[in-house]
């Protein structure tokens, strides 16, 4: 009986040592390594490790209106004249006199409206996690087509509670976001200014003061 308590205790021994938790923080014999997990049926699917992946749906509206009137108006009137001059008597036969008026008017009106809607879908992957549990994420998606190129790319901040259970999320919920979408090829530069014609067309826009 006594070999026998023994034996169980030296057993315990060993199976707790085998067990023991290592500098990484993972337990030695174990199959289950919490940074490549969950994988089961109940597991979280959504992003929360450096790596995984989250879907941005990007919506912006842009709708800015701006109305300005500046109405200035200005007029002087000058008139001066010498009644008596006591340097020398009968210096001038007429005391100097001078008068002037001047008017000075100025009225401008700007006005300004634009209005824009952007939407799309980017795969963003996290690049860090922050220690409060926040996570960078960064994307981009680049389509061609032909001898068309359009490239968006996307990055901010976001909570991992923000993230739904399809592991999306919108793009007003990013704070520092960051969208961009640039367009290279022969549609866009048929919609936009390019080479020497685009600099003479700058430079007669500073210059020509009308």
């Amino acid at each position: 009986m006594k070999h026998t308590l023994q034996l169980a205790l030296a057993l315990a021994v060993l199976s707790g040592s085998a067990l023991a938790i290592t500098p990484d923080g993972s337990r030695r014999g174990s199959i289950y390594d919490a940074d490549q997990g969950p994988f089961s049926l109940v597991g979280t699917r959504t992003a929360m490790r450096t790596g995984d992946l989250v879907t941005v749906v990007i919506s912006e509206n842009q709708d800015v209106s701006n109305q300005e009137t500046s109405d200035l108006k200005k007029g002087t009137t000058l008139d001066y004249q010498f009644t008596n001059l006591d340097l020398k008597p009968n210096l001038f036969s007429t005391l100097p006199r001078a008068a002037g008026t001047s008017d000075d008017q100025f009225k401008g009106t700007a006005n300004y409206a634009k209005k824009g809607k952007f939407e799309a879908r980017v795969t963003a992957m996290v690049v860090d996690v922050l220690p409060n549990g926040n996570m960078v994420v960064n994307g981009r998606r680049e389509i061609r087509i032909d001898n068309e190129t359009k490239l968006i790319e996307f990055s901010g901040m976001i909570r991992r509670w923000d993230i739904g259970t399809d592991n999306s999320i919108a793009s007003e919920l990013v704070a520092n976001a960051k969208v961009s979408y640039i367009g290279t090829g022969p549609l866009t530069n048929s919609t936009n200014r390019t080479g020497v014609g685009a600099w003479i067309h700058d430079a007669l826009s500073w210059v020509w003061p009308f």
